[in-house]
């Protein structure tokens, strides 16, 4: 008779352990550059909700390009080594996020400035042009002087002088980005505090109209499609 040594059981079902472990997964991709990346976030200013891009909400996530300059450089610094399903706390100082407010970019303006808008009112937001038209400026009226006909404008950053508190998910990280159609984008979003001051804008000027020189009423044209980094 042929003796069984006494552990041969153990190492046959030990086999099948290993046989029926699932195998693993390889390691998620990091953020780094050149990397196209989808994220969900909250964001908050003197720990009040200043703006929310969340699933919960049926939002679709940020999609950029690390290291493109599409987000706060101090943000992207952040993201960079993340990877998909990391979920991170990051604030940023004022000089890491909008700068501090300038006096000097606050001034008075006609108020016939704002041709096609029936009453100007203190906390409108409106977007500027540039003289050379190659960039649109985010500006808020802080005053109006109605006896005088003249308003105040303050082109600072609607968020200068905040410290910004960013609620970050990491959702996805791939090598090339999503085909057309296919993954979420986000034109108008090119820094997440002008994302906040087109949101601003929006729901200042949707109920009001513009009067031509037909005298016929047309909608309020939105700029927020060439809103640049601040």
């Amino acid at each position: 008779m042929v003796s069984i040594p006494a552990d041969h059981d153990h190492d046959h079902e030990h086999d099948h352990e290993h046989e029926r472990a699932p195998r693993q997964l390889g390691a998620s991709q990091k953020i780094s550059v050149g990397k196209y990346v989808t994220i969900n976030y909250t964001l908050r200013t003197n720990g009040q909700i200043r703006h929310i891009r969340s699933a919960v909400w049926g939002d679709e996530p940020l999609m950029y390009q690390q290291g493109e300059g599409r987000l706060l450089p101090a943000l992207e610094r952040a993201l960079e080594g993340k990877a998909e399903g990391d979920q991170f706390v990051v604030t940023l100082p004022p000089e890491e996020a909008y700068g501090e407010r300038k006096k000097e970019l606050q001034q008075r303006v006609p108020v016939e400035t704002f041709g096609g808008v029936d009453q100007v009112e203190a906390g409108m937001c409106f977007f500027a042009e540039s003289e050379d038209g190659k960039h649109v400026e985010n500006v808020i009226v802080t005053e109006v002087d109605e006896d005088n006909g003249y308003a105040v404008v303050d082109t600072n950053h609607p968020l200068a002088g905040m410290a910004l508190e960013f609620d970050v998910r990491v959702v996805s990280v791939r090598d090339t980005k999503p085909a057309p159609g296919t993954g979420p984008s986000d034109p108008v979003l090119v820094g997440m505090g002008d994302g906040l001051a087109v949101a601003a804008a929006r729901a200042t000027l949707a109920s009001r109209t513009k009067k031509p020189a037909g005298g016929e009423a047309e909608p309020t044209k939105d700029k927020a499609d060439v809103v640049g980094n601040a």
